[in-house]
């Protein structure tokens, strides 16, 4: 006996259900021409009657028994088709979606790290502008602390103006001037022997001719602690002539 094989997309009971459903039809058809058939004057109905009476099945009712039949199992196996072809293009669709969703996420991932690398770059490259501009403005500050003056008269006086400057203290050229040539006639080493101060043993010094103690309480920050250093000697002098008489400038005689 050849084995109970199944069509692709039914199962073994739908098979089995067919096969009932044809024996089922079969039964039915041969009754209701075993009836039809029968005498009409005949009144018996008893069971006895049809179970004596021969069957006579019509060749062309049974025919279209069968056609019928296998018209709705047709129509079953094209619905089971159709039902198996829209599950499979819903499935084929909610790949491609998934697919597409996963594409999407992968091509977001990387603009955002694209962006990040983006971002990081512009970052480096700003850090490196600064950096260059912190060099540039260190570069110019060392020239211009480089700035080098004449070792003459001149060159400390304008040394100490540059100073004086930067430490707020007043002064012009030529109040330095004036009072220089006034003290010592530009000698930085001049010593005055002979005032009431070489008398008390603190003889005044220098270019402005400041007594040692004075020098100490005005020294500038960033100039020589040397007394007879021009530069500080000079600006401790026009620290000095600030504090007590507004400027360098309004000192016209000894002070």
């Amino acid at each position: 006996m050849p084995k109970n094989t199944t069509a692709p997309g039914r199962s073994r009971m739908s098979a089995r259900t067919r096969r009932l459903a044809i024996a089922g039809a079969a039964t039915l058809s041969a009754a209701v021409l075993a009836f039809t058939l029968a005498p009409s004057g005949d009144a018996q109905t008893s069971s006895e009657a049809f179970s004596a009476a021969p069957v006579v099945f019509d060749q062309t009712q049974l025919k279209d028994v069968k056609a019928s039949i296998t018209d709705q199992l047709a129509g079953a196996t094209v619905k089971a088709d159709a039902l198996a072809a829209k599950k499979k293009a819903a499935d084929a669709a909610a790949k491609k979606a998934a697919a597409e969703k996963a594409a999407a996420k992968k091509a977001a991932m990387k603009a955002a790290k694209k962006k990040a690398a983006a971002k990081a770059a512009a970052v480096k490259a700003r850090k490196a502008r600064e950096a260059a501009s912190r060099s540039a403005k260190r570069a110019a500050l060392r020239k211009a602390a480089a700035k080098s003056y004449p070792n003459n008269l001149d060159g400390w006086i304008r040394e100490s103006l540059a100073i004086m400057g930067k430490k707020g203290i007043p002064g012009s050229y030529n109040g330095l001037y004036r009072n220089i040539m006034r003290e010592s006639s530009g000698n930085p080493y001049a010593i005055n022997n002979w005032d009431i101060n070489a008398i008390n043993g603190i003889p005044s010094k220098g270019l402005l001719q400041v007594i040692p103690p004075t020098f100490d309480a005005y020294h500038v920050s960033g100039t020589s602690t040397n007394i007879y250093n021009p530069v500080a000697n000079i600006t401790a002098a026009a620290n000095y002539a600030a504090d007590k008489y507004g400027s360098i400038d309004n000192v016209d005689s000894a002070y």
